[in-house]
């Protein structure tokens, strides 16, 4: 109930803060947990009507180190997974991985989940109060396989999938980072010779008394413009890179815009579309083979492929799985998975082995993936230098045309 309120506050109040808390339940059991609100009596308020009796609220401090990333969640995931399997008992996994960690807030992050466990809190209960750090799709497996006996192979199978899910979005973020670093080493480049270079080269200009070509006159004026209204064009540049920013991360129409281009975009947008798929059907084959219902699975799913056309998508497929048309058959009226895509989860309703065709289909994508993100650094890299050399090599060419033309007139 904790997750509900602080999910509800995060959404309303931009300038929330992290809440310690501590309270009894109406059984008289004592409970604690964190909350992200606007403000303590915004906790209390919220923490009165789930019928718990507040104790202490206080703001939580800073623990130092750095912060926690998706990196030391899944670190935790597959040690808890590996001894657990080994047969250590859960407490004393996490005392082990707890004094392990060179993180001085994972350390308390575990420590704390290690106290709740202790007091008699599941453990998917405990991960509930982190929802930081541990969304609704770890918890719901963690919950299923607290259910079911099988905690520690879903643990396994939730590192697995963590570790294939960041393997994706690492191939993804170097694929496009590289291009990136260029244009920004560009816009330096061109900023240094701009402002410095082109006006040295236009004291010297003065000196020929001759009229100069047409492209270095173009040159100077942008230079001068430039030199003139230096702090307009980069107030400009930064604070529209700020903003759309922003608005992409918080308005859901410039979500769904954005992610529709991204798609559409020549070469990058199949490689963004395929790891997408791959996350999607990634997530669904891990939820449903940990037993989690079809359409409860679903809510996870949307989330997770990190894309809001397919999110609006897996929103439709579970209306229409809710009222009992066949997956396959939802997934086709979306018009947004390939065929490929289709034929396997079809296979896989009529064979009863939905996860593992849908495994198969996330590996085939995640290998397509990597031979894209292979193939595009040495398609780019040609590329960019044309660019560059376009560019810059333009700039400098205008600027010794004069002195070429003197040359000439010697």
């Amino acid at each position: 109930m904790a997750t509900a309120a602080a999910a509800a506050t995060s959404a309303k109040n931009t300038k929330e803060q992290i809440f310690e808390w501590e309270g009894k339940d109406k059984n008289g059991k004592v409970v604690r947990g964190e909350m992200r609100a606007g403000g303590e009596a915004v906790v209390n308020a919220t923490l009165r009507r789930q019928g718990i009796l507040v104790g202490k609220v206080k703001k939580r401090r800073s623990s130092g180190g750095r912060s926690i990333k998706q990196k030391d969640i899944a670190i935790f995931t597959r040690q808890l997974a590996t001894m657990m399997k080994a047969g250590v008992p859960l407490l004393q996994a996490f005392d082990i991985v707890a004094r392990g960690s060179t993180n001085a807030r994972m350390t308390k992050l575990l420590n704390d989940i290690r106290s709740d466990v202790e007091t008699g809190t599941s453990l998917s209960a405990a991960f509930r109060k982190h929802p930081m750090y541990f969304d609704s799709l770890y918890c719901n497996l963690v919950e299923a396989g607290e259910a079911g006996g099988i905690l520690e192979a879903l643990l396994d199978r939730l590192a697995v999938y963590q570790e294939k899910t960041m393997a994706l979005k690492s191939k993804i973020k170097s694929a496009l980072m590289y291009p990136i670093a260029v244009m920004v080493v560009a816009f330096i480049v061109l900023t240094v010779i701009m402002i410095f270079v082109v006006p040295a080269f236009k004291e010297v200009f003065k000196s020929f008394g001759a009229d100069l070509p047409a492209p270095t006159l173009v040159v100077i004026a942008m230079s001068e413009f430039f030199v003139k209204w230096w702090y307009v064009i980069f107030g400009l540049l930064f604070g529209g890179i700020y903003f759309f920013l922003q608005s992409w991360k918080r308005s859901e129409k410039m979500q769904m815009t954005m992610d529709r281009l991204l798609l559409r975009l020549p070469v990058f947008g199949d490689l963004i579309n395929k790891s997408v798929i791959a996350r999607w059907t990634r997530t669904l084959s891990t939820m449903f083979a940990a037993g989690v219902p079809l359409v409860e699975a679903l809510d996870s799913v949307g989330g997770a492929s990190g894309n809001a056309v397919y999110r609006v998508a897996t929103e439709q497929i579970q209306k229409d799985v809710s009222t009992g048309s066949a997956l396959t058959t939802a997934m086709t009226s979306t018009n947004v998975f390939p065929t490929m895509v289709l034929q396997m989860a079809a296979i896989g309703e009529e064979s009863g082995s939905l996860d593992h065709m849908l495994g198969k289909a996330a590996e085939f994508y995640e290998e397509e993936v990597d031979d894209m993100v292979k193939g595009l650094s040495s398609l780019m890299e040609p590329f960019i230098i044309v660019i560059l050399g376009v560019l810059i090599g333009g700039i400098v060419v205008s600027m010794y045309l004069p002195i070429f033309k003197l040359g000439q007139v010697v």
